[in-house]
């Protein structure tokens, strides 16, 4: 699988995992909604990062390089880092 593909089967994973998220919450399953909530983000993070041309091996990671790549150099918004960071803490 090369890098574009790679990035759009994330992207397909986030709306996927975005959506199992909202039928969850429908059903009020909040702890398993806010666990897809996460993993939607993760994926779509991971899209981010690969289209940067960074890969990491582990959530926290993740968590690191898309606060220093994206978060600090203003290209994504401090409120949605806090979201993420949320997530990842919950």
């Amino acid at each position: 699988m090369n890098a574009n593909e790679l990035i759009n089967y994330r992207l397909s994973r986030a709306l996927e995992t975005y959506e199992e998220a909202l039928i969850l919450r429908r059903e009020n399953h909040w702890n398993a909604s806010a666990n897809r909530l996460y993993y939607a983000c993760f994926y779509a993070v991971n899209a981010l990062l690969l289209k940067k041309g960074i890969s990491c091996s582990t959530h926290n990671g993740v968590k690191s390089e898309f606060h220093k790549s994206f978060i600090k150099s203003e290209i994504v918004s401090k409120q949605s880092g806090r979201l993420y960071s949320r997530l990842f803490n919950s």
